[in-house]
């Protein structure tokens, strides 16, 4: 726990489940407080570690911090918008509102009402801005570049799975349909017989909703005879040892609001196939760091995946080029301190 008379910026996380916003604020604010930008985390589902305040330091608000005149309450989510407004609105807190909007659809009417109360506006990728009413920053995402790391110890090495052949490919993330796992799971069904080298690996949980389009995927892969050589592990106790394990990666999704995993994998070494979601197009630099392709073109994703697995010397060359590009562009000190000058705006303390 953090003193809130030192904290200018609340980061809120509604929201018990893990999620992509989540996994945002758990590697963001230990690089925004080792940073010195006075950030504090607030609410469940959050790792113990981080720097954080309880509900009942709220009261507090209704106070200067040490350092200025208010402080930001910077939502994620449209649930953590209306508490911001209600504070500010309702109970005259000392507030100033941001709202970080990754969404690629067009808001609600509610949704725009809350976002017409934010002092200010950050979009996650150009796209996402382009559907937002009023100004709007953007500030990429980034990744913790001493947490997803290229491979270092032999549990770091495909042989470490005791999965078959020499390499691996990934479909990570939650298996359903908007993810596009489907598209992956089929296009290994096909590609696997002609390329034995190879082994794909789905991670993921599927929530119960999705179960009977979890099943049919392992149906179809069962059907096809590959069930040693396309596998399921599940929701795995650690991801990022199994990007490290990969020699490439496949983001197949049909809808992102942003999307991490590439950053991931290309931090981990690992070059990556991804269509136009989200903000994959941003990311990945085509015939360089891997390739990008249309959402739902099931044959420009396998036409896509072929060459990598048919000459594993480009796939290399194509890693190589992923950890230098996602180091020079995406590191997480980036996206704080792009994040610092919003909050230093709102609260107009000098750069």
């Amino acid at each position: 726990m953090v003193d809130i008379r030192d904290v200018l910026v609340i980061a809120p996380n509604f929201k018990r489940r893990l999620s992509g916003v989540t996994s945002t604020i758990v590697q963001l604010a230990p690089v925004q407080h080792r940073l010195g930008h006075r950030v504090a985390t607030l609410g469940p589902g959050l790792p113990a570690g981080l720097p954080s305040i309880r509900f009942s330091d709220l009261w507090q608000l209704w106070r200067r911090p040490r350092a200025a005149r208010a402080r930001i309450w910077h939502a994620r989510r449209n649930n953590e918008m209306l508490v911001g407004i209600l504070l500010k609105y309702v109970l005259r807190m000392r507030l100033k509102l941001l709202f970080t909007s990754a969404a690629q659809r067009d808001h609600k009417p509610f949704t725009k009402w809350m976002i017409r109360r934010m002092d200010a506006v950050v979009a996650t990728n150009s796209i996402s801005g382009s559907f937002l009413k009023v100004p709007y920053t953007v500030v990429r995402h980034g990744v913790d570049l001493d947490v997803f790391h290229p491979p270092q110890v032999p549990q770091d090495a495909m042989e470490a799975t005791g999965l078959p052949g020499q390499f691996l490919i990934g479909c990570f993330g939650r298996i359903r349909h908007q993810k596009g796992t489907d598209l992956f799971v089929r296009a290994m069904v096909e590609l696997l017989p002609r390329y034995p080298a190879w082994t794909a690996v789905i991670c993921g949980r599927v929530t119960p909703e999705h179960r009977a389009f979890g099943d049919s995927l392992e149906d179809m892969v069962q059907k096809a005879g590959l069930s040693r050589r396309i596998v399921f592990p599940g929701e795995v106790p650690d991801i990022k040892v199994w990007y490290r394990r990969l020699s490439l990666y496949v983001a197949p999704s049909r809808n992102e609001g942003f999307g991490l995993t590439p950053l991931e994998a290309m931090a981990s070494k690992t070059p990556v196939i991804a269509t136009t979601a989200g903000a994959y197009s941003e990311m990945v630099l085509p015939g360089v760091t891997g390739e990008i392709v249309p959402v739902d073109d099931y044959e420009a994703l396998k036409a896509a995946i072929e060459p990598y697995l048919a000459d594993p010397a480009r796939t290399a060359r194509a890693a190589e080029a992923a950890l230098t590009h996602v180091r020079s562009t995406f590191a997480l000190e980036n996206e704080a301190n792009a994040l610092k000058k919003v909050y230093d705006r709102l609260l107009d303390l000098a750069p």
